[in-house]
């Protein structure tokens, strides 16, 4: 007996010997990622403060190449240029020398378009210097810290500082102020086509209704489908669905037609009311009124609603 507890003894001095290791190894990671959000947090620190500031013109400076926003949309850059032209631009463009006369941004290009539609031709800016690796990690916590990227811009840059930077899920959402499912949940929408994922980017299609086409057999045609319609959460729920038991065939999809903006309007509000999908085929002055229920109980609350006996 006394041997055999030796032996317990040594594999529990060799597993938490292990388990040691791991977190040691695991350290350095970790104590990068937090070096690196308190330099973002001392840079916003200064630009709030203006700390440092200088002005460049604008022909100096250019868009960085670690920029993580991908569409920049113009009815949004026009109201900024609007605010840029009366107010000025009011806090500083972080940017790092590239040369004695040019500068790259690293945070703050939509200001910088901006003011030139403003036709400001001189901007507020703070220079630091930085090499590519620490240029790359800033820009994407600086920009995610903003939170005016699109739910797939914000993914990809989950994306690059957990793979180029050893940042963990957990890390990012304690560094970022996020929960953990809610970096979780917005990198699941890596998973949808190209496509869809432009979609989400000119902003087509949000980020609600991305999600819920995920799990779909044929996220492509669904997100077509959506944009044609007018479906709301709720109803792709129920295509995707739908799709999943094999009762969705892409022949049925191409049926249907463009839909008048009324009908759409009202199968939203009968959904909403409803708390079912509800979908309104109309042929002139007749037509089809179809509310789908996933389970008894939702077809008895639908009855009782009617004022008919609920069927059980």
């Amino acid at each position: 007996m006394i041997e055999k507890k030796r032996g317990l003894g040594r594999g529990l001095d060799a597993l938490f010997s292990d388990a040691r290791k791991e977190e040691e190894a695991f350290q350095p990671k970790m104590k990068r990622a937090d070096e690196m959000v308190a330099a973002v947090q001392q840079i916003q620190a200064q630009q709030a403060n203006n700390a440092g500031q200088r002005k460049l013109a604008v022909e100096k400076l250019t868009p960085g190449k670690f920029q993580p926003r991908r569409f920049f949309d113009d009815a949004a850059l026009e109201q900024l240029a609007e605010s840029i032209a009366v107010h000025g631009v009011l806090q500083p463009i972080l940017v790092r020398p590239l040369s004695d006369s040019m500068f790259e941004i690293i945070a703050g290009e939509r200001r910088w378009r901006a003011a030139q539609k403003a036709q400001v031709h001189e901007v507020p800016v703070v220079v630091q210097e930085m090499n590519d690796k620490e240029a790359l990690e800033i820009a994407l916590i600086e920009n995610l810290q903003r939170e005016d990227l699109s739910a797939v811009e914000e993914a990809e840059g989950y994306q690059r500082l957990m793979d180029e930077f050893g940042h963990t899920q957990d890390a990012l959402a304690t560094q970022l102020g996020k929960s953990r499912s809610h970096v979780a949940n917005t990198m699941r929408l890596l998973k949808l086509p190209a496509s869809v994922r432009k979609m989400v980017q000119n902003g087509s299609l949000t980020a609600g209704h991305a999600r819920a086409l995920i799990n779909a057999k044929n996220p492509e045609e669904l997100a077509d489908l959506v944009q044609r319609r007018g479906l709301n959460v709720r109803q792709i729920e129920a295509l995707v669905q739908k799709s999943a038991d094999g009762k969705l065939k892409p022949k049925k999809q191409k049926s249907f037609i463009q839909k008048d903006v009324d009908v759409l309007a009202l199968e939203r509000l009968t959904s909403d009311k409803l708390g079912l999908s509800v979908t309104i085929d109309s042929q002139g002055a007749s037509g089809r009124l179809t509310i789908e229920y996933r389970s008894l109980d939702q077809l008895d609350d639908l009855l009782a609603r009617l004022g008919q006996t609920p069927r059980r």
